[in-house]
């Protein structure tokens, strides 16, 4: 019975500011999360060409990815310790937190991104990394009993899978091979982003979540800087259109991964998580429009892979009619 009451109180959400207790205020900014989110993809490929890091040099993009990290974590901080008028320092309890949180948001999450990547094509990689919103949900449902599993939250990861699947069904092939260094690097990455998740919600009902963002991305960044150095990455270019792209990487990293910890801090993981499948669409969309590639993605597929997405997110978010047993309390 004490236990009982003990899990309750942990699963607990805290009572969000009354900001945050505006659905419509909490849709636009995981949307404005997963947009800026979806923007990193096509000036990353910028700041590969101005920096001359070559696309089959996975330890030089490590490096470029550690420079980022670290300088994200540097500026999350400066501007928090600004919004709230205070340095924000973590409590000497918090450490263990931020180590632990940097291991598998920022270390094992993008080192294996970066290195599964390199050996698998985009549409698989893009497929694989998408399934991060579902595989989030299941770990802090079934591993950490952060809440229920319900019919209509497996349906709506299904569904807005499906959206992801669309849009990057570009007549490249899918294919069923399946090799450690490639997929299943990605697989890794995607397990490590679902724990970090999880972690960060529980850790941010004792530590600010912008104070765990910033400090985490700083000891992320550092592993990465001397793992990819190590490795042999080099960047051997630096221009000033090349600085101005790294600064917009860390500035999304560090307000876009700040915002989410606040949101998952006061909301279920599997509702700000479901907001994770307009990330693949955004970017997409605005790879086509920055980089004037040439989209093989027809706009056909962009709607409804847009449409499918957000049923899912409606499906997760919708609140259980009023005199209706929800699935939560069966």
């Amino acid at each position: 019975m004490n236990q009982h009451l003990h899990n309750t109180k942990q699963n607990q959400q805290p009572t969000p500011p009354r900001l945050l207790q505006s659905s419509f205020v909490v849709c636009l900014l995981a949307i404005l999360c997963n947009a800026l989110w979806g923007s990193a993809f096509p000036a990353i490929k910028s700041g590969y060409r101005l920096f001359e890091i070559p696309g089959n040099s996975p330890a030089s993009q490590i490096l470029f990815a550690g420079i980022r990290f670290f300088l994200a974590g540097f500026l999350a901080l400066v501007f928090g310790s600004l919004l709230q008028k205070r340095i924000l320092i973590p409590k000497k309890s918090s450490i263990p937190m931020v180590l632990k949180l940097s291991v598998f948001q920022t270390i094992l999450q993008y080192i294996f991104f970066y290195l599964g990547l390199a050996h698998t094509s985009g549409v698989k990689g893009s497929i694989i990394i998408a399934s991060n919103t579902f595989v989030a949900i299941l770990v802090a449902s079934l591993l950490f009993h952060q809440e229920k599993l319900t019919r209509r939250k497996v349906a709506a990861c299904v569904i807005g899978f499906a959206g992801v699947v669309l849009v990057n069904l570009n007549g490249e092939g899918i294919g069923m091979s399946f090799h450690l260094d490639g997929e299943g690097f990605l697989l890794i990455s995607v397990v490590a982003y679902a724990f970090a998740s999880s972690l960060l919600k529980i850790y941010s009902k004792e530590e600010d979540p912008v104070t765990l963002s910033g400090w985490q991305f700083m000891a992320g960044g550092l592993v990465m800087i001397v793992g990819g150095y190590l490795l042999g990455g080099r960047i051997s270019k630096v221009t000033l259109p090349g600085m101005a792209v790294l600064i917009y990487l860390a500035l999304v990293s560090s307000v876009a991964f700040s915002l989410w910890g606040i949101l998952l801090k006061y909301h279920p993981v599997s509702k700000i998580a479901i907001f994770g499948f307009t990330n693949p669409v955004f970017g997409v969309l605005l790879s086509t429009l920055i980089l004037r590639e040439e989209s093989q993605t027809k706009g056909w597929q962009l709607a409804a892979a847009l449409v499918l997405v957000c049923v899912g997110i409606c499906l997760v978010n919708k609140p259980p009619k009023k005199g209706k047993v929800s699935e939560k309390n069966r």
